[in-house]
């Protein structure tokens, strides 16, 4: 009976995992700028995770205790390698895109660059709770920094993405179309 059991627990958790993997490549893909990179991450965290469930106390903290991981992993990404190069802007071409698409997509560019172009760690808080949808507690857990560091950190980020969209969206045809994501 308890064989059955560890089963369907360990299946459970394989297919909570597989759910994670979108979120977690689009964090280190914002957190990278590198396709295969951030792919190489999501897969060194997934294989971790897999080979330590069994560290995992509390199921509800899975998605904290995955990014925590992913973060571990960056971490080490930048201790091996310690200079990166950056990857131009990278765009998805598309045949029969409409003029709202195409809006939709410049300003989801300007956006990726400037938050690209933001300090790490204000890019690692940023993408976690504005895009993510984490607590600062969360984050905090995750990144292991001070609560205080998160909200701080988010404060600037914030700021300096402000300052440099809010000019370009103004000077647009279209003027500002900017909405909050959380």
């Amino acid at each position: 009976m308890r064989l059955g059991q560890l089963f369907c627990r360990s299946r459970d958790f394989k297919h909570a995992l597989e759910a994670s993997r979108p979120r977690l490549y689009r964090v280190a893909y914002a957190w990278t700028h590198d396709p295969s990179l951030a792919d190489d991450l999501v897969q060194e965290t997934l294989a971790k995770a897999w080979q330590r469930h069994d560290q995992l106390r509390d199921p509800k903290a899975q998605d904290a205790w995955l990014f925590s991981i992913l973060t571990n992993c960056f971490r080490d990404h930048h201790r091996r390698q310690r200079e990166t190069e950056d990857i131009d802007e990278m765009e998805i071409p598309c045949e029969h895109c409409l003029e709202a698409e195409q809006l939709r997509s410049e300003l989801a560019a300007r956006v990726r660059n400037a938050i690209a172009k933001l300090p790490e760690g204000q890019r690692q808080v940023v993408t976690l709770v504005d895009l993510e949808g984490f607590s600062y507690t969360e984050v905090s857990s995750i990144l292991s920094i001070p609560s205080g560091t998160v909200m701080s950190r988010l404060c600037r980020a914030r700021a300096a993405l402000r300052a440099t969209l809010l000019p370009e969206l103004m000077a647009s045809p279209q003027g500002p179309r900017m909405r909050r994501v959380k």
